[in-house]
């Protein structure tokens, strides 16, 4: 494996580089699937399923649809599909079309679509929406799409090595999101490392698609189809719903499945007594109490690391062992610890911040040079000239037994439920709502592991309510703070920034739990179901018409509400009972329901799977 570079040489040791050849590219590796395994099963939906020979044929049409279109190499196009069938119709097509995808996410708000497919410069879109948020002038097609027989790339496979494979949009600093352009051979040499390091198993596997196509985790999951692997592409609904999402993994036989550490937390519980998936960690870091369960269990569980400039996943170690730690490169990337001179950084425990290069590294941001310049930097260590490295802004550290461990940022940027946030794009959406003179973000920890956005604001006149209304307009779910405190002032550093380490505890944190009053005072049902609302959504107030997640609430806080109220009052509960409700009135009677039904039984322990980890 690779190592970081020691004081006597700057170059790390050489590991087995995936093979460059262009018979290793995705596309022809799914010619040859398709030619010796028609039958086989590709893709398992809600909407349906489709063997190799099917998956053929609709993406062969629609790839003709696309060139029919004007869609030529080098060309993007928008993909705007639910998580049915269509989806990886429609990349796939779009590949062998020549063009690079570009997810617009149709869970997102139409602006910020709107934005994403005008800065990309979309040739196309994909869409099964009359007419989705896309500037005027761009050919729509429906994924059923077709056209006459033609000459070029839609009529077979084939895609150069730095040809650009997919556009996808991050968080950005400056207050909107960025493009990261991923050339074909980086995608196609991410695939040959992981098989080469034993995470991908020598055999088909049944591959459970469960990140956002907006989610860079995505291209590490639906590319396995073209290497023969059998796609189950988990709809909305069963993301949402750890009991069918585990019903699901059961039916189709799923070995693999990708989640973040928070997902897991989900899962856990349903999990039990049922055989569990080899787990693909990443997203976050993993917390030390998560790794010691899934360790101790012999849970079959990788961590992954890896930033969306590198293609996914860089570095990657196995579940086991005392505590969380990053693991050794994947074969082919070159990973340094350096300091503030791009120097190595040796001592045991001590910090730097972490490089990575090789084939894996991204383009850069399309329509910002300046930005690219500065963060894919020369490589001084690498043995051909003009490489480059990507500087990560993640910080570590070796311990003294030789591991690599994160030890946290050099900027703001954070990891929520496995998506990458940069506050300031939040500040930014909230400075330029109407009444607000000044705007702050922060990150704050509503219960270990459960950490939220918290908005401060100063204007006159402003509600927090409102602010929070109208972010939901033109942001991601993701990007929406929990709360938003209106204070006479923000906090200032001596030489006048914003001191984000001296902003209060938000509103709702200050006020603390609201006083049990009315009829259930002495702590009824509905007063402890409301309790528990006010403790997990960190609100000062709740009525029976509030609804959890305009509240602020998400997957992870649903589960703390459901844990505590099954601890609480011994009752059977479900994350879908607090889902599926309108509001707390509705949620407050599935409790009760609950309640006259009986005590809680007793929960199977996790159970691992035979095979161990590689």
């Amino acid at each position: 494996m690779t190592t970081f570079a020691e004081p006597a040489t700057i170059t790390p040791t050489p590991t087995p580089t995936p093979d460059p050849d262009p018979a290793g590219d995705l596309l022809a590796r799914l010619a040859a699937v398709v030619a010796g395994h028609p039958a086989r099963p590709a893709v398992h939906a809600v909407d349906g399923s489709l063997d190799f020979a099917a998956l053929d044929r609709r993406t062969a049409a629609l790839a003709r649809a696309l060139r029919a279109h004007g869609v030529r190499r080098g060309d993007r196009v928008g993909i705007h599909l639910a998580r049915t069938t269509d989806l990886p119709v429609a990349l796939l097509a779009t590949w062998r079309a020549g063009a690079a995808y570009v997810p617009l996410d149709p869970a997102y708000p139409a602006e910020r679509i709107a934005f994403m497919a005008a800065d990309a410069g979309l040739a196309a879109v994909v869409s099964a929406d009359a007419a989705p948020p896309v500037p005027a002038g761009v050919a729509v097609l429906r994924p059923d799409s077709d056209a006459p027989e033609c000459d070029g790339p839609a009529a077979g496979f084939a895609a150069h090595p730095l040809d650009s494979a997919y556009v996808i949009y991050t968080s950005g600093s400056t207050g909107r999101p960025k493009g990261v352009e991923v050339p074909h051979g980086a995608v196609a040499d991410l695939a040959a490392a992981l098989e080469l390091s034993g995470a991908y198993r020598p055999e088909p596997g049944v591959v459970a698609w469960n990140a956002s196509v907006s989610f860079d985790a995505s291209v590490q999951q639906w590319i396995r189809i073209c290497r023969g692997d059998t796609l189950v592409v988990i709809d909305d609904a069963r993301r949402a719903d750890p009991a069918r999402l585990v019903r699901l993994l059961a039916e189709h036989g799923v070995t693999d499945l990708d989640l973040t550490p928070s997902h897991w937390q989900l899962l856990r519980e349903p999990m039990a007594g049922a055989r569990v998936p080899r787990l693909f960690m990443g997203g976050e870091p993993v917390p030390a109490r998560t790794w010691r369960e899934l360790a101790d269990a012999g849970i079959d569980a990788l961590n992954l690391y890896g930033p969306t400039e590198c293609t996914v996943d860089a570095i990657t170690a196995p579940v086991t062992g005392p505590g969380p730690h990053l693991g050794e490169p994947l074969p082919g990337v070159r990973a340094y610890l350096l300091d503030g001179r791009l120097a190595p950084v040796t001592a045991a425990g001590a910090v730097g911040e972490l490089y990575l290069a090789g084939p894996g590294l991204a383009h850069g941001y399309p329509g910002h040079p300046g930005l690219t310049a500065g963060r894919f930097l020369a490589d001084p260590f690498a043995p051909e000239p003009g490489a480059r490295m990507y500087r990560t802004g993640d910080q570590a550290r070796r311990s003294a037994e030789g591991l690599l461990e994160y030890a946290g940022r050099v900027d703001r940027q954070v990891k929520l439920r496995g998506f990458r946030v940069e506050p300031g794009e939040v500040e930014h959406a909230l400075g330029a709502l109407a009444g607000v003179s000044a705007a702050a973000v922060a990150v704050h920890e509503a219960a270990p592991g459960d950490h939220r956005l918290a908005g401060y604001v100063t204007g006159a006149g402003v509600r927090p309510a409102d602010l929070l209304a109208e972010l939901r307009r033109t942001l991601p779910a993701h990007l929406v703070p929990s709360t938003v405190t209106v204070l006479d002032a923000l906090p200032l550093t001596p030489n006048g920034k914003v001191d984000h380490r001296a902003l209060p505890a938000s509103a709702a944190e200050a006020a603390g739990p609201a006083p049990a009053t009315g009829p259930d005072a002495s702590g009824g049902v509905d007063e402890q179901v409301a309790e528990v609302w006010r403790t997990v959504l960190g609100v000062p107030g709740v009525e029976p018409t509030d609804d959890f997640l305009s509240l602020g609430g998400h997957s992870l806080a649903a589960l703390r509400v459901v844990h505590l109220l099954r601890r609480k009052l011994n009752v059977e509960l479900q994350l879908r009972d607090l889902l599926d409700a309108a509001d707390l009135a509705g949620f407050t009677a599935a409790v009760r329901r609950a309640a006259e039904a009986g005590p809680a039984a007793v929960r199977p322990a996790l159970t691992a799977r035979r095979e161990a980890v590689r």
